[in-house]
C-alpha cells in the first residue's frame, strides 16, 4: 500500500514510536552510504534490519548479564584452565555449550578455598550467557536469607516459583548452611523444586561425605545429594592445583617489589 498522505511524522519520531533505537542511531550514516554506493532500496531495507537485530541483539546480552549478578572480572578469558585436571579441560567447553541446561541437569563443583571453583562456574555461566541463556549468580547465604524472609511471609512457593525464570541457578558456597533447621529445608525446598526442570551449578569446600553439616540428618542428607547428582557434572578440583588466591597475592607482590626497585634506581639516577 502507497500512502498519498503527506502529513507523516519525521523520521526520527516513526523510528522513536516503533521502538528501533538502532536503526535511530544509525540511519543518516546509511542513508548517505547508500546514496553514495547506489544501493537498491532491498539492501538499504535489509542492512537497517540487520543494524536493528544486532543491536537488539547486543542489549539483550548486556541486559542478561546485568540481571545475572555474575562478577565480570570472572570469565573464561581470564581463567587458567591448563593448570586443570583433563576431565575438567574435557568437560568445561562442553558445559559452555549450554547443551546441560536443556536437558535441565547441574554441574557441581569441588575444592578447597581459593582453587578457582567460583571462577569457574562463573566463567561458564559468561559463556551461557552469551547464548541469551538467563544465568543468575548468588551467594547460598543470600538464597537462603531470602527464601526464610518469604517463608515467614508465607510465599516460599512464589519466591521459588519466581526463579524459574533462570534456567540456571549459581549457588556460590553451599557449605555455609550449617546454622539451623529453618535454613536446611528452605534450601532443599528449593533443591527440590528444581530437580529435573531447571539447572543448578553449585561450588562447594565440603565434599558429599561432610554434607551432613548442611542437611543435618542422614535421610535429608542422602536425598539432596542423589538429586543433584542424578544428573549431574562433577568438577573435582585436587589439592594440587596451587591456590588462585596465593598466585594472585604473589603476582602482586612481585609487581610491587619490582616498582619499589625501580623507584630506587630512578631516585640513585635523579641524584648523580
Amino acid at each position: 500500500m502507497i500512502r498519498k498522505n503527506n502529513n507523516l511524522l519525521s523520521m526520527e519520531n516513526l523510528l522513536k514510536a516503533m521502538k528501533l533505537p538502532s536503526i535511530l542511531e544509525h540511519y543518516q550514516e546509511i542513508v548517505d552510504f547508500a546514496e553514495r554506493e547506489k544501493w537498491e532500496y532491498n539492501r538499504f531495507l535489509k542492512e537497517l534490519l540487520e543494524i536493528e537485530l544486532e543491536g537488539r541483539i547486543k542489549r539483550k546480552l548486556e541486559r542478561l548479564l546485568k540481571q545475572s549478578f555474575l562478577p565480570k572480572e570472572k570469565n573464561l578469558s581470564s581463567f587458567d584452565l591448563s593448570c586443570m585436571p583433563s576431565k575438567i579441560k574435557r568437560i568445561v567447553p562442553e558445559l559452555c555449550t549450554g547443551k546441560f541446561v536443556e536437558r535441565a541437569e547441574n554441574v557441581l563443583a569441588f575444592g578447597l578455598p581459593g582453587r578457582g571453583k567460583t571462577h569457574l562456574v562463573c566463567a561458564i555461566g559468561h559463556e551461557l550467557i552469551k547464548k541469551s541463556i538467563p544465568v543468575l549468580f548468588l551467594s547460598t547465604q543470600k538464597l537462603v536469607s531470602q527464601l526464610l524472609r518469604a517463608k515467614r511471609d508465607y510465599e516460599l512457593d512464589v519466591a521459588i516459583k519466581k526463579l524459574d525464570r533462570f534456567p540456571v541457578i549459581i549457588l556460590d558456597d553451599i557449605g555455609y548452611v550449617k546454622q539451623n533447621r529453618e535454613e536446611m529445608e528452605v534450601l532443599f525446598t528449593f533443591l527440590s523444586e528444581r530437580y529435573e526442570r531447571k539447572s543448578v551449578m553449585i561450588t562447594s569446600n565440603l565434599v558429599f561425605s561432610q554434607w551432613e553439616q548442611i542437611f543435618k540428618d542422614p535421610l535429608t542428607t542422602a536425598a539432596a545429594i542423589d538429586r543433584l547428582v542424578h544428573h549431574s557434572f562433577i568438577l573435582e578440583i585436587p589439592e594440587t592445583v596451587k591456590s588462585f588466591r596465593m598466585n594472585e597475592a604473589c603476582q602482586r607482590l612481585e609487581i610491587d617489589i619490582l616498582n619499589h626497585e625501580n623507584e630506587i634506581e630512578t631516585g640513585h639516577e635523579t641524584n648523580k
